[in-house]
């Protein structure tokens, strides 16, 4: 590991805490409702985020008081596979510990809001007793391993990529104990889970773990649904006749950017060489080795992978990942994506049975006035016990119905005013937000609670305009982060302060490319507008079959400005 940099404040916490531990047991007790610094930075390990409820502060600070302090506690779920079981528990306890609402992340995760702290062990707990756990779901490590979450039980390809997503999931998860050790206390008893071996050490982490966190993704080339030029390590299956060949590495995506600082961008991975199913884990134990050993630990602005790639180039790169690796790499497989889907509707799975893609708006799930979302989901999950599957785009699958029951599925969603796939607009469909305003810290502007109203007068500028059956992606964050995929979308919206944001074009769906910043510091209520008159303008000079993206991409910004302002 490089000696020659300083260390971050974050970094000199990991490094002292005797593997994530810290003060946080004695912080659980302490009588206060947060924890102090250094747990905040470690407890993200443990996928446990402390926030403060924005929409709290000024009625705070008028009364004279501090901030409202709450968590948000992520499950990490890979490929986004569950049973009706667990997901009816974590149903449970968003009512029982929470807000009243659960989210489906973009990472095919689950996220509790607005849970206190003394929620936070009975919620860990209660979601191992089926088989959970929060562990790894967030902090400098690995993440959740995405991967294509359909239910085609025909495909043995995918079968065995969802198969090889947990296997990786649980082989990159962290191994200390501190988890057991804190979260998973016997709530009867007060003992705390044994551990069979004593001290656990971090055979890949070491006691600093990595500079920064860590995702990765599985695809197919024809159906990119993960987005995986987007993670710090992309793997596109490469196969014929039902057979995995082996999987194209790829390495330096990531989505998030500071626009104080230059040297911050967002990245989509590069090809790095192709290997076989039995070569996977230890090429990619690789690379994460030459990322824990030379990223940068001084300035967690440029701490993440690509950071690392950019400064070496991808042959130095390459040839570091095969100095760990042991032996030379080849170049990568000709294969590369080509295509997508979102696996919403009705399809057949292939043994008799059919799979529900239902679109979760912004992937709340949630019970109000207008829709009781939640319920249906419980209603679902009790009468026909299917399987769960969360997609990248928030969105959730209900597997293994039976042709009978279809009809009876479509009425339960209707009884409770939940929209059906079929019946939203694909503006609607490809649409996809982050959380932002009131319990993320970093969010600057609004983003899941805008992103409908801005969708509700897009459908209407594209009725007008004859567009509706166009099929794009918009995306929308509340910051600069990127945690909705904003950069490689056909339009990206990034909040740049309040109620005003960066507007992005020219990404496109397959998600290999990235946008470019059109304008800045956008009024909210003048982002609609200004998208119709682009959208206009690709009306009339779009190409046979060219999709908005790739027109945007073949203007440029200053054709399409020069166009829009006549």
């Amino acid at each position: 590991m490089s000696t020659d940099q300083a260390l971050s404040p974050v970094d000199e916490f990991k490094r002292d805490s005797n593997y994530l531990r810290g003060e946080i047991a004695q912080e659980f007790v302490d009588g206060s409702d947060h924890f102090g610094k250094s747990s905040i930075q470690l407890m993200k390990h443990f996928g446990v985020y402390q926030q403060d409820d924005r929409d709290m502060r000024s009625a705070n600070r008028a009364a004279g008081g501090g901030k409202s302090y709450i968590f948000m506690i992520r499950t990490r779920i890979p490929a986004g596979v569950l049973t009706a079981e667990q997901m009816l528990v974590e149903l449970d306890l968003c009512d029982e510990l929470g807000n009243e609402t659960l989210r489906i992340t973009s990472r095919q995760g689950l996220q509790h809001h607005g849970v206190m702290k003394e929620g936070l062990q009975p919620l860990a707990q209660k979601l191992k007793q089926v088989g959970l756990s929060t562990l790894g779901a967030c902090g400098d490590v690995n993440r959740n391993v995405m991967c294509c979450p359909a239910p085609l039980f025909g495909d043995s390809v995918r079968r065995q990529m969802q198969e090889t997503a947990s296997q990786l999931a649980d082989h990159f998860a962290p191994k200390t104990g501190a988890y057991r050790e804190i979260f998973l206390q016997d709530p009867e008893t007060g003992e705390k889970e044994k551990i069979a071996t004593g001290e656990v050490v971090e055979p890949l982490y070491g006691k600093q773990y990595l500079p920064r966190k860590f995702k990765m993704g599985m695809a197919l080339p024809e159906d990119n649904c993960i987005d995986v030029y987007t993670h710090d390590l992309g793997m596109i299956c490469v196969h014929e006749n039902g057979e995995i060949l082996g999987y194209n590495i790829l390495v330096g995506g990531g989505q998030g950017r500071t626009p104080s600082a230059d040297k911050t961008f967002p990245a989509l991975g590069q090809r790095l060489t192709f290997v076989t199913p039995d070569q996977l884990i230890p090429a990619i134990e690789a690379v994460v080795k030459v990322q824990r050993d030379f990223g940068n630990r001084e300035d967690r602005k440029v701490a993440r992978m690509k950071y690392l790639i950019h400064n070496w180039g991808l042959e130095k790169f390459k040839a570091k990942v095969e100095e760990y690796y042991g032996s030379s790499l080849p170049e990568p497989h000709p294969a590369d994506v080509h295509g997508f889907d979102d696996h919403k509707g009705w399809c057949a799975q292939g043994d008799g049975k059919w799979f529900y893609g239902l679109n979760v708006e912004n992937g709340r799930i949630k019970d109000d006035e207008t829709m009781q979302l939640k319920t249906a989901i419980r209603k679902i999950c009790r009468q026909f016990n299917p399987g769960i599957r969360l997609t990248s785009h928030q969105d959730i699958i209900f597997s293994d119905i039976n042709e009978a029951d279809k009809e009876a599925l479509i009425e339960i969603l209707k009884s409770h005013q939940v929209p059906l796939t079929e019946d939203i607009s694909n503006v609607r469909r490809w649409s996809m937000a982050c959380v932002a305003w009131p319990t993320c810290g970093l969010s600057i502007t609004e983003s899941e609670r805008a992103l409908p109203g801005i969708i509700d007068g897009l459908e209407a500028e594209l009725a007008k305009l004859g567009l509706a059956a166009e099929e794009f992606t918009v995306r929308m964050t509340g910051c600069p982060n990127g945690c909705a995929r904003p950069y490689n979308s056909d339009v990206g919206l990034v909040g740049r302060a309040k109620e005003k944001y960066t507007v992005f074009l020219g990404g496109r769906l397959l998600g290999n490319r990235l946008s470019f910043l059109y304008k800045d510091m956008v009024p909210a209520d003048d982002v609609t507008p200004e998208l119709a008159k682009v959208f206009a303008f690709f009306k009339a000079a779009r190409e046979e079959g060219e999709s908005f993206g790739d027109f945007c991409h073949r203007q440029g910004k200053e054709a399409i400005e020069a166009a829009v302002s006549q």
